[in-house]
């Protein structure tokens, strides 16, 4: 018996790889001696490096930069087992969790932390970069990040504009004279988990901005500023970002990285599932369980479980998915791939004591779909 086991982490309790050990502590109990073939996955989001670093052998690096209020933090990046291929996380500078919910503000964060690990890959000598833009705390268009890799962006006076989303709305020029040179031999790769556009009622800024602390009258604020932002990017540097899917992602970064890097976006869980190697890994498999913390009519945007489950059945395999919860809409996700989709919550409980037992949860769970599996198989 081989199983594949593929989940996404369990976010603020457990990490893609603690959720894949777990699963396969519960299969266990029912199946000692089954070949199980952990693969800790990720979207672009939380666990993107880790999952990249461990496929492919690499090592983590770290170097102090600019967190989303300027606050000096220590952030983590990746460089592959290649030596040429940079992993980022946008949210180990530019997070929303470096930001504590009083302080929370999307008119003033700024991604220069996220250009600053950038830089420091191109430094290294990287000739691709990878970037997961999950969980930001910015709406600024990646306008910081191009700060940190040389780009000017002055306001009518000729004055560099100020950190965040808000200042968008003064862009007048963009000085590109001392763009980082390494840029030009570099690929830039964006990791998506989301086809929101950057601007509209499905927008960076009305979407995502409420969940950063923006009030209504702030995502006006926002939306006016990026639209700004991206008539002017059309205008000077020839790249059109408003309407193309996924570029609404990290508060726009995907965008800015488009604009000012010469970005694709990708399928972020296509293009950890391939660094990882997971449709070879499934070959002769019998069963795929993925999961991760919530499924629902979201879920088919980008995320781990539903892109597993697109790769699992061009082999024709049944997909069986574990979640926290499962959310409105959860059912279109059938028509994706997943066979079958179980809550590992047993009963009515609290968000934190159900977050306090993820583990043994899944240990459960995994038993339970053991167990029935064993009657049907």
């Amino acid at each position: 018996m081989r199983i594949v086991i593929a989940p996404d982490s369990f976010k603020e309790s457990a990490s893609a790889q603690e959720v894949a050990e777990a699963i396969a502590a519960g299969w266990r109990r029912v199946y000692p001696y089954a070949d199980l073939i952990l693969t800790p996955m990720a979207d672009g989001g939380e666990g993107t490096v880790d999952a990249l670093v461990a496929a492919t052998a690499g090592e983590r690096l770290s170097c102090e930069v600019s967190g989303p209020l300027g606050d000096r933090v220590m952030a983590d990046y990746g460089l592959l087992g290649d030596g040429r291929t940079a992993v980022i996380e946008m949210a180990e500078a530019s997070g929303l969790a470096l930001v504590e919910p009083t302080r929370r503000d999307p008119r003033a964060a700024s991604t220069r932390g996220t250009g600053e690990l950038m830089r420091a890959a191109l430094d290294r000598g990287a000739k691709c970069i990878i970037l997961g833009v999950g969980g930001s705390a910015t709406n600024d268009a990646g306008a910081g990040m191009a700060q940190a890799l040389g780009y000017r962006l002055l306001d009518a006076s000729g004055e560099e504009l100020p950190p965040g989303g808000a200042a968008l709305a003064r862009l007048a020029r963009i000085d590109a004279a001392d763009r980082h040179p390494a840029l030009d031999a570099c690929t830039i790769l964006v990791a998506c988990d989301v086809d929101n556009p950057l601007c509209g009622p499905k927008g960076a800024s009305c979407v995502f901005g409420p969940q950063k602390g923006a009030d209504a009258q702030a995502v006006d604020e926002l939306e006016g500023a990026l639209a700004h932002w991206a008539s002017v990017v059309e205008a000077q540097l020839g790249v059109c970002v408003q309407d193309v899917p996924g570029a609404g992602a990290a508060g726009g970064l995907a965008a800015g990285l488009m604009a000012f890097a010469g970005a694709k976006l990708e399928s972020g869980v296509d293009l950890v599932a391939q660094a990882c190697g997971l449709e070879e890994r499934m070959a002769g498999a019998d069963l795929v369980i993925t999961g991760e913390g919530r499924l629902d009519d979201q879920s088919a945007g980008g995320k781990t479980p539903v892109g597993v489950a697109r790769i699992a059945k061009r082999a024709n395999l049944p997909v069986v998915a574990l979640a926290g919860t499962l959310g409105d809409g959860y059912r279109a996700l059938y028509a994706e791939g997943i066979d079958a989709m179980l809550s590992i919550s047993p009963g009515p409980g609290s968000l934190e004591e159900a977050m306090a037992q993820t583990t043994e949860l899944l240990r459960d769970a995994a038993e339970t779909v053991a167990r029935l599996w064993s009657e049907v198989s």
